[in-house]
């Protein structure tokens, strides 16, 4: 998770309970798929910004939040197991109908000012109100994912990259050990060919390393040993690489959607939870400023809906990851030195061009004032 969103976490009063449970990354490196290095930069407060970034469990985030949640306002705010399959707004309230989700028994109907769906990229809010979209749109890569103990890599807490976008690396680290060793997140993409059958509903299911681990055989770097990384891991998962087309509206009347059923982009630039993270304090400031209602809801949605709809569109290009392409077309047997390849300032404005668009210039996030001042 990028400064930005983290800022808003550290305000919330957070910092602590990140630390227990994540890593401050230190720094982001790519790689050819010969192993040779491209680019290499300092990450968080390493880099000067206010905030650190953070490589954090999935789960273990989401529980330091569900934690935070019910200590502050107790637990009869969370609901287990209910979907929501219905949204009907009355114009002074919005009607909501809720569903088990094993079962699919009934379980009644819940009132309040304004509906938030945030239900992902399959939401059944914003199906409801564009029928006519469809499953997700799909750019043809698979990702397979996997968690593996190993060797602390590149001075520890990087993250790395490598390739390109039809076959690429991602690792870094989520857990530290104190022999030496870390848990490291990773994630290998490959371009599949257009008849590919990618189950666009199906979200956990089971990988097989004969079906990608051959395109990665060659990988054994200085720096990390990609195929034994790959082999030992606990645990290898296939996801589709799909994202959301930008839409025209967010906010219908009492109801809005928030996160990835508002957004959902590809997982590039780590921006995906950040985002969400962003929207939701807009959101929260939106409500308290204009009130529990349509207003609310209707400046929220004018303030975020453009900006994140840039970086949906961003991250179809590869975001910040075009480096590896760029470099790949000019040079796609390795090189000697980047240099050859691309000059210090095309690296730079590549790696500047896309912390602008997403709301990570470091001066910019600095220097601007909270999101959410705090009420006098």
């Amino acid at each position: 998770m990028q400064p930005h969103a983290i800022r808003e976490l550290f305000e919330l009063g957070l910092e602590g309970a990140l630390d227990r449970v994540g890593l401050r990354t230190k720094q982001v490196a790519y790689f050819s798929a010969q192993g040779g290095e491209i680019w290499r930069e300092a990450r968080g407060a390493f880099a000067g910004y206010h905030w650190p970034q953070y490589s954090i469990h999935r789960g273990e985030m989401q529980m330091l939040l569900y934690r935070a949640l019910v200590e502050r306002a107790g637990p009869d705010v969370i609901r287990m197991g209910a979907a929501v399959t219905q949204a009907r707004d009355t114009g002074d309230a919005v009607e909501i109908t809720l569903t088990e989700r094993g079962t699919q028994q009934a379980l009644g109907t819940a009132t309040g000012d304004v509906f938030v769906a945030a239900d992902g990229i399959n939401s059944l809010t914003r199906k409801a109100l564009y029928p006519e979209e469809g499953a997700a749109h799909w750019g043809g890569v698979m990702m397979w994912r996997g968690i593996t103990r190993g060797p602390n890599f590149l001075g520890g807490r990087t993250m790395a990259m490598a390739g390109r976008r039809d076959c690429k690396f991602v690792c870094y680290p989520i857990q530290e050990f104190d022999d030496g060793t870390c848990l490291i997140n990773w994630i290998a993409d490959r371009a599949m060919p257009p008849d590919y059958v990618w189950r666009e509903q199906d979200w956990n299911r089971a990988g097989r390393l004969e079906d990608f681990l051959g395109a990665f055989a060659g990988w054994s770097f200085d720096w990390l040993d990609v195929p034994k990384i790959i082999t030992t891991a606990q645990s290898v998962w296939e996801y589709p690489m799909v994202d959301r087309n930008p839409l025209p509206r967010w906010s219908h009347g009492r109801v809005t959607l928030l996160g990835d059923a508002a957004h959902a982009m590809y997982p590039i630039g780590s921006n995906g939870a950040s985002q969400a993270i962003l929207d939701a304090r807009i959101l929260a400031r939106e409500l308290r400023d204009l009130g529990q209602g349509d207003r609310g809801l209707a400046s929220y949605d004018a303030i975020r809906r453009e900006a994140v709809n840039a970086i949906v569109l961003a991250n179809r290009g590869d975001g910040p990851d075009k480096i590896l392409d760029r470099v790949a077309e000019r040079a796609p047997e390795g090189f000697e030195t980047i240099h050859d390849v691309m000059s210090q300032e095309e690296l730079e404005q590549t790696a500047g061009a896309y912390k602008k668009l997403a709301g990570m210039d470091i001066e910019a996030l600095n220097a601007r004032g909270p999101l959410v001042p705090v009420s006098i």
